[in-house]
């Protein structure tokens, strides 16, 4: 990697939608009003005007490809792709007056499929294209409503006035009317307000009514029995883009909870898709973009008609802003994800779009560490209440649930059902009472007893259930480093990711149940730095104190030296080695954020994507889920689920272990933090990936749908 000189290094862009480092410049005429720093226009589009550009030899080129028998697919994308949208407008008038014929009419007949959609969208004005959008989404049986949120939730004033007079011209109806005769309720309310293309766009904003706003969204969602929906399709749906962000960080201050938190708690359904995507737009119109790619792209098929039209409108717009953040999110190009995702010229006209592979130069923008730094503040100021789906059982009375447990083991088969709904609805607590109780009333060993009635994952998910976690924990360790082979994984995942307490809990459990310390096994079963590392997390020394910046800073420089992106190292690698390790295994969470944001500050690299490229084997696994842990300790949990289903096959073994450590801490929030991420619930995924008697006592672990 590059090295990064320890001079004055780029001013990260202060675009911050939630961080306090966003510059706020105080009117000295007004005080109580604040103005946003003028910003440089800069075209961030990947299609550029063609030089030496001729429509007439254009419109004779494109005349020639469909000429005769088959069409030139190579010379049509080649010459269409590499022209704006301005220049195609002038080759459609030349075509006109050259052969008096229709261009995208000719285009149509000669092309087929995905191609075809894809090239007849690149000839059409910007406004005409998402008219055409929309009059598809509102035709025939059904609704396609992400495409109505996708294009009203993200467009400007200017380019909604434009679709309005473009949906009128083409189709001679009104687009308003349209869409209140095909949606309903407060969908319906908003889409419209989103309609009239009125969203201040004032540089100037009211301190005054940012605090005014943040009062009447919290009074319209958290403070209110049901929810006063108005409230926020005026404020969303009316205020600057300047006001809104502000807005956003106030009251993420004021709650403890981000703006998205409260509306998934408030609202529901495609209103409450809608709310989400202008606050997206609102934080990062291209950031809200990549993230529609990405998951037009991943797992089975592909959503081709998302990935054409965000490839087309954004083209000529802010498609380089997008690619950047598309490469920071998801670790890979866009270029990289649509090569391996699409085929034929299809591929090489969604190619000639994007405009260059980000993975060819293997480097971090500045753009993208602003994101990272905007991620690390929002950790760092988020105080996320932690909520567990089990929960202690009202009315419980051990005597009855033994009795019941007694009775479902008992004769010829077993009643899992009743099992399942006893022991999933307890708290671990109240788990260990009936097993007291089960001894005193039976003379039996509850866990004995469960063991020879039911099998295989089931068997596994409830005995863990039935285990005081730090033993249960013990055991997954334990299993982790016995027989052939280690998962390394799973060492790491319970490790990383414990409190202090937890981990002497552990501890002391591994040496009551298996005669030996936890720090004698670790030694004999792992090696290296990963030994080190593990044996480290294993004391569960971390500090708990706030942050030190002074320190921070010192931490943050010892980082990029070990990292290889200093160029000035003020030590011996083995002794930074050791100091990187302290650092990670033994400061405490605010800290290490801190810690983070000056390392992005100090070399415009975000400390998890520089690990991930420069370490290797199990010290890269370890060091990154260190960092994960400590940015969103819910969302490590939620992708961890996601992979252990995703492709073919389940990791049962990691589901269970997750599904049982995490139900009475923090399982709702990583239920959150899943579908925000993969726009599926937990409870879907589940569903879809589990079977039989083993997925009934997940679902209602899992606790709900979301």
């Amino acid at each position: 990697m590059t090295a990064v000189s320890q001079g004055p290094h780029p001013t990260l862009p202060e675009l911050s939608p939630w961080s306090s480092a966003w510059e706020i410049v105080v009117s000295a005429a007004e005080p109580k009003t604040m103005a946003k720093p003028a910003q440089g226009a800069k075209y961030r589009g990947s299609v550029h005007d063609f030089p030496d550009f001729d429509p007439s030899q254009d419109a004779e080129a494109l005349y020639t490809a469909m000429k005769g028998i088959g069409s030139d697919k190579e010379a049509i994308l080649e010459l269409i792709t590499s022209r704006s949208n301005r220049q195609r407008q002038e080759v459609c008038q030349s075509y006109k007056s050259l052969y008096g014929k229709d261009l995208i009419a000719d285009l149509k007949y000669e092309l087929t499929g995905k191609f075809e959609r894809l090239i007849v969208g690149l000839m059409r004005p910007l406004a005409y294209c998402d008219a055409k959008e929309i009059k598809d989404a509102v035709s025939g049986i059904g609704t396609d409503e992400k495409c109505l949120i996708e294009i009203l939730a993200s467009r400007t004033n200017e380019q909604i006035h434009q679709l309005v007079a473009a949906y009128k011209d083409a189709y001679e109806r009104d687009l308003e009317a349209d869409i209140i005769g095909d949606t309903s309720g407060h969908f319906q309310k908003m889409l419209v307000v989103l309609l009239q293309g009125t969203r201040e766009e004032d540089d100037v904003v009211s301190e005054d009514l940012v605090q005014q706003d943040v009062q009447d969204l919290y009074e319209a969602g958290e403070l209110k029995w049901g929810t006063d929906e108005a409230q926020f399709i005026y404020i969303l749906g009316n205020r600057s883009k300047q006001h809104l962000r502000l807005v956003f960080d106030e009251y993420l201050k004021t709650t403890g909870k981000p703006i998205e938190a409260s509306i998934r708690g408030e609202l529901s359904g495609d209103f409450e898709k809608l709310m989400l995507a202008v606050v997206k737009c609102v934080r990062s119109t291209p950031e809200y973009f990549a993230e529609r790619l990405f998951k037009a792209m991943k797992g089975l098929g592909t959503r081709d008609n998302t990935l054409i039209r965000i490839m087309v409108t954004r083209s000529e717009l802010d498609m380089l802003d997008i690619r950047e953040i598309f490469r920071t999110k998801y670790e890979k190009s866009l270029y990289s994800m649509i090569k391996n995702d699409t085929s034929g010229e299809y591929k090489k006209a969604l190619l000639k779009l994007c405009g260059g592979d980000d993975d060819a130069a293997g480097q971090f923008f500045p753009e993208a560490a602003q994101v990272a730094y905007q991620m690390w503040e929002l950790s760092a100021v988020a105080r996320v209440e932690l909520k567990g789906t089990v929960r202690p059982a009202g009315d419980f009375n051990p005597d009855a649930d033994a009795k019941a447990l007694r009775k479902a083991m008992k004769g010829i088969g077993t009643d899992e059902d009743t099992i399942i709904d006893i022991i999933t609805h307890r708290s671990n607590a109240q788990r260990q009472q009936i097993r007291q109780t089960f001894k005193s009333h039976f003379g039996r060993d509850l866990m004995a007893d469960l063991k020879s009635e039911i099998s295989g994952d089931l068997a596994r998910l409830i005995l863990g259930l039935m285990m005081p976690p730090a033993h249960y924990d013990a055991k997954q360790l334990k299993k982790a480093m016995e027989g052939a082979g280690t998962d390394e994984k799973a060492l790491i995942e319970i490790l990383a990711t414990r409190t202090n307490a937890e981990i002497h809990a552990i501890n002391e459990a591994y040496k009551e149940d298996y005669h030996k310390s936890l720090e004698d096994a670790l030694s004999s079963d792992t090696s290296g730095h990963f030994r080190r590392i593990l044996i480290s997390l294993a004391t569960g020394n971390r500090e708990e104190g706030g942050e030190d910046r002074d320190q921070a800073r010192e931490d943050a420089q010892v980082a990029a030296e070990i990292l290889e992106i200093a160029d000035t190292p003020s030590g011996d690698k083995t002794s930074l080695e050791t100091r990187f390790m302290t650092i990670l295994c033994t400061r405490s969470y605010p800290h290490l954020r801190r810690v983070f944001q000056e390392f992005i500050k100090m070399t415009n690299y975000d400390v998890e994507h520089v690990i991930k490229k420069e370490m290797s084997g199990d010290v890269r696994d370890a060091f990154v889920a260190i960092v994960q842990s400590v940015k969103n300790k819910a969302l490590f949990f939620a992708d961890k689920l996601y992979k252990s289903m995703k492709g073919a096959g389940t990791d049962e073994k990691t589901l269970t272990r997750i599904m049982v450590s995490r139900s009475e801490i923090d399982l709702f929030n990583v239920r959150q933090e899943f579908i925000e991420k993969y726009d599926k619930s937990l409870h879907q995924a589940i569903e879809g990936d589990t079977s039989g008697d083993f997925r009934k006592a997940l679902l209602s672990l899992c606790g709900g749908e979301d």
